[in-house]
């Protein structure tokens, strides 16, 4: 389903926790700053501290089981990040599952903080 695509990035993160993301960023940032490796703070700075780095931020996150919640996930990465709650559990999310998320995505208006045309 993906295998030919070049535009996009999946990224699947376990065991991660987006409040100890952020602290830890700001630890390294704070450590850098100190050693005055760090000249201008603001967030493209800050956020290439973070495990992301500078990869893009998710335009889409799906969460499997049903729950409709972010769960510490990717706090400062889904400020503009449409979200997708299929009711399967992830052992059972498959290709079908994929395809569904990304046909409902495809229908989406992204905004991006703007109000609707």
């Amino acid at each position: 389903l993906t295998k030919n695509n070049k535009s996009f990035i999946f990224n699947i993160a376990l065991d991660y926790g987006g409040r100890w993301d952020i602290v830890e960023a700001a630890r390294k940032m704070l450590l850098d700053i100190k050693k005055k490796k760090v000249e201008k703070i603001d967030e493209e700075n800050f956020k290439s501290y973070l495990s992301l780095g500078n990869l893009p931020d998710p335009d889409l996150l799906i969460r499997t089981s049903g729950e409709q919640r972010i769960s510490n996930f990717l706090l400062w990465n889904l400020a503009y990040t449409e979200f997708y709650f299929p009711k399967v559990w992830w052992p059972d999310f498959d290709k079908e599952e994929l395809r569904k998320a990304m046909e409902v995505y495809s229908q989406r208006e992204r905004r991006f903080g703007r109000i609707s045309k």
